[in-house]
Formats: structure tokens, C-alpha cells, sequence
């Protein structure tokens, strides 16, 4: 998925081996080991041939042996934080780094004060300039209409996905439904809707993935559903976007911290996981039939946002650089 992303963007796609050690048991957490090796003498190659003058890093595993191969080489590095707790990845990486960009000031607690800058998430800069009425314009959505918006992130989510189908009647009776399924529930999303009825059909929209039309998607929703990784905490705020939050359940309690921040902030509910199939239509529904507290969310949501995350970040890389 990400090699394609890159591509697609006209970069430079360089691959380095990495494992997880962290939650995996003690056979791969050898192999994990072992890869992390290889992988420091790649990243070491691929820095002494391409020369920076610094490095960019965020998390995941595959970032610890960039990191120490930059350290040894003596190359200054940033590492930017996307969610609020950092793994044990990014905790690694944090000692060979010179500074730190997080995406709110609720990260301190995990970051050493001397290293941290608070950047926010680095969105497109089409965030920062979408238009709600045009977005719903340029997608032919009734202004009148409510959009409800259903994503899983760019693999999906396959308890969301079904709980959705499962209440569609009732969803699509209220607003229209655009869901995004992501690869792994597209088969399954993509036969329910051939088996639905016509006037169900009619307002719901399925995808299986979508690029530079999911802003204005997003811009044009009322509500959104999703998970609760690192991308939320830039995206939802800048659009101003209400939602209700299922974070992840088997990826430690990062999805979870997210999720907490935004509802403190009166942005979002907190679903969790096994609740779905018994109350997420119910709890969107109540949403919907609320203008006033959606509105409230709206507000606190836009209260949250920093759109200039990517700027910020690159302001800190280039100050790196000049000293």
C-alpha cells in the first residue's frame, strides 16, 4: 500500500527491513531482531548513497534502523509523532533524534521537553481550503440532505463495514451513506449493496478506496464513523467534521488515547468495538436527529485544528538543516 502511495506521487520508493519485537512472542521477536539488523545495513547503504542533509522519521519499526544508521553517520534527525502515545518504536527512535514535532500538546507526557515541538498533523493542503457547500456541489448532494460518512482507514475495517450494512435500511432512510470499505471488506460491502433495494441503493455509495475525492467527501459529511489512528486528530478538526470514534482493539491503546482527546474536546463519541453491532445505528441516528449538538461538535471540532501541520513540520526540518 504505501510503495503505491509513494509511487503514485512521482517518489522514490526505497524498501528497508524491519520486525516487530513488541507483543509478538519470543520466536518473532528473534526473527524481529534479526531483520532489525538487516535493515540497519540497508538504511546505512541507502544514506551513504543518497547523502541527507537530514532525515525525516515517523513511526513503526521500520524506522529504527533509519534511525540509528542516521545517528551513526552523524546525520541530524526529526522524528514526528502522529498519535498521541508513541509505540515502542518511535520511543527508540526518539533517543537518536535531535528534535521531536508531535500533532497536539497532549503528547509531553511521553517527550522529553527539550526535544518536543507541537506541529500538528501535516493534512494536504486541500483540507485547509475545502468548502463544505462546494464539496456537496461538485459530489451532487442535496443540501438538504444529511451525509453520513463511514471509513476504515486504507486496508478497512471489517466490524464497521458490517454493523453499517446491517442498519443500512434504517441509515439510508435518514441521510446518505457514503462508505468507504477499504480492500479487505470491499467483496463483501460491494455484494450486500447489489442485493439491496433500489431506493436503499439511492442513498448509499460504496467505494473501495478513494484519493483526492475523500476531502471533499469529508468536507461535504454531516457525521463521520471511523477509527481512530493518528489521521483524525489532523483531518477531522480541520474540516470541522463531528464523529463517532471506534478505535482498533488489538493495537495496544493508541486508537483509544486518540479517541479520548477529541471527545475531551467535545469533537466526538467513543464507540467501542464489540458495541458496534448493537448500538452504532441507534447512536448515529440520535446524532443526526440532534442539529444543535452536532453543531456544538462542529464548533469544537474546528476548536481543535491546526491545517498547517506540514508547514510546521518542514519550518523545524529546514531550522535543522541551517544549524
Amino acid at each position: 500500500m504505501e510503495r503505491a502511495l509513494v509511487e503514485r506521487e512521482g517518489l522514490r520508493f526505497e524498501a528497508i527491513h524491519a520486525g516487530a519485537l513488541n507483543g509478538v512472542g519470543l520466536l518473532r521477536s528473534i526473527v524481529g531482531v534479526l531483520r532489525l539488523v538487516r535493515g540497519l545495513f540497508e538504511a546505512w547503504r541507502v544514506l551513504g548513497r543518497f547523502r541527507p542533509d537530514v532525515v525525516l522519521l515517523t513511526g513503526g519499526f521500520v524506522g529504527v534502523p533509519v534511525a540509528v544508521a542516521a545517528w551513526l553517520r552523524r546525520i541530524p534527525s526529526l522524528v514526528y509523532l502522529p498519535d498521541i502515545e508513541p509505540g515502542l518504536a518511535l520511543r527508540l527512535m526518539v533517543h537518536f533524534a535531535e528534535r521531536v514535532a508531535t500533532t497536539t500538546e497532549a503528547s509531553a507526557r511521553y517527550i522529553p521537553a527539550q526535544k518536543m515541538v507541537v506541529t500538528g498533523y501535516p493534512v494536504r493542503a486541500a483540507f485547509a481550503g475545502a468548502d463544505r457547500m462546494e464539496s456537496r456541489l461538485r459530489l451532487g448532494f442535496p443540501d438538504d440532505h444529511l451525509v453520513l460518512l463511514v471509513y476504515g482507514g486504507s486496508r478497512g475495517a471489517q466490524s464497521i463495514n458490517r454493523a453499517v450494512v446491517a442498519g443500512i435500511e434504517k441509515l439510508a432512510s435518514r441521510c446518505v451513506v457514503v462508505q468507504v470499505t477499504g480492500a479487505s471488506g470491499w467483496k463483501e460491502v460491494a455484494d450486500a449493496y447489489a442485493l439491496a433495494s433500489e431506493v436503499v441503493r439511492t442513498n448509499w455509495r460504496v467505494y473501495e478506496y478513494l484519493h483526492e475525492e475523500m476531502v471533499d467527501v469529508m468536507a461535504a459529511a454531516d457525521l463521520a464513523v471511523c477509527r481512530s489512528g493518528a489521521s483524525v486528530l489532523g483531518e477531522l478538526p480541520c474540516l470541522g467534521l463531528p464523529a463517532v470514534l471506534v478505535p482498533y482493539p488489538y493495537a495496544w491503546r493508541f486508537q483509544k488515547v486518540n479517541a479520548q482527546y477529541l471527545v475531551e474536546y467535545g469533537a466526538a463519541l467513543m464507540l467501542e468495538d464489540h458495541m458496534l453491532a448493537e448500538n452504532l445505528v441507534d447512536r448515529v441516528l440520535a446524532l443526526l436527529g440532534d442539529a444543535d449538538a452536532l453543531a456544538a461538535m462542529r464548533t469544537a471540532s474546528q476548536s481543535a485544528a491546526r491545517c498547517d501541520g506540514a508547514v510546521r513540520i518542514a519550518q523545524h526540518v529546514r531550522e535543522i538543516i541551517r544549524d
